[in-house]
């Protein structure tokens, strides 16, 4: 069986920028959270999920 996946953004908290795609679930209840690297803030931030 197949999970279902949808893609998700991944938005700088900073500077509001739009910098990574992912997939998770698709009927998860959770908001994706990731500390990455921002190459407009150039210093490693927290992004959080938007929708694409």
């Amino acid at each position: 069986m197949k999970v279902k996946e949808r893609y998700v953004f991944l938005e700088c908290t900073i500077c509001k920028n739009r910098n990574y795609t992912t997939h998770k679930r698709l009927k998860a209840a959770y908001k994706l959270e990731k500390k990455k690297y921002c190459r407009f803030c150039r210093e490693h931030t927290v992004h959080k999920e938007k929708k694409l």
